[in-house]
């Protein structure tokens, strides 16, 4: 893929995606930049290979890492769940999700989570948390259990919340961003030392983290944050 096309593709993801992520069609984006549908579609596909996008056959092409579509299980029970509970489950799910990835995930996988790592670092406030989310789906895509998968994915799809994600971002507000990236870099280190019980450790420290921010942030509204149905 061509630098300049590259360029201006990710500052079109990086500063004008919709809250789906999803891009234009190959022909708006031949038209906005003054190519071909072809280059576009190969500068895509290098994209698509980072693991900075993915395309869903009939509706597009869209930034990140896809959704399990067992996460539709979430509309059934996201009325009767907090955000204190959803952390709760990620802290036990996710560290597991992490261990198993260091054990399977390839070198190529690995660079695509340091690719979305890297993307989360350059990312605004508006896009962060669709690379944030990006990075955990891959980790627990890449662990190869479906079970587990499953029931992340549960968890992912209910704090695709709108207000849990302002809540979120309220909290990350509060604190220096160099602190998650810092803790995805360790996580992503154990992850690629293949040593599962680091990896482990890395994400439960940085879902502790993030859960004591989310509580700090809740106490100062004085209320637990319920999920909109």
């Amino acid at each position: 893929m061509t630098d300049p096309l590259r360029q201006s593709l990710m500052a079109l993801i990086e500063a004008e995606l919709p809250a789906d992520g999803r891009l234009p069609t190959e022909r708006a984006l031949a038209e906005r930049f003054g190519t071909s549908r072809r280059l576009v579609r190969q500068a895509l596909d290098a994209l698509e290979a980072e693991g900075l996008v993915w395309r869903r056959q009939g509706s597009g092409t869209f930034a990140g890492q896809p959704e399990d579509p067992t996460g539709d299980l979430a509309a059934r029970i996201a009325g009767e769940t907090d955000a204190v509970q959803v952390m709760e489950a990620r802290l036990c799910i996710e560290p597991e999700l992490a261990a198993l990835c260091a054990l399977r995930m390839t070198d190529e996988e690995i660079a695509r989570l340091r690719t979305l790592a890297h993307r989360q670092v350059a990312a605004d406030a508006q896009t962060i948390e669709l690379w944030d989310g990006a990075l955990h789906r891959l980790i627990a895509q890449c662990a190869r259990n479906r079970p587990l998968l499953t029931a992340f994915a549960l968890l992912d799809r209910i704090r695709s919340n709108p207000e849990w994600v302002a809540l979120r971002a309220r909290a990350r507000a509060r604190t220096s961003i160099a602190v998650p990236q810092s803790e995805h870099d360790v996580l992503i280190d154990a992850i690629a030392a293949r040593n599962p019980e680091a990896a482990r450790q890395a994400m439960h420290d940085h879902l502790s983290a993030r859960f004591a921010a989310l509580k700090g942030e809740l106490d100062l509204e004085g209320e637990p944050m319920r999920a909109s149905g």
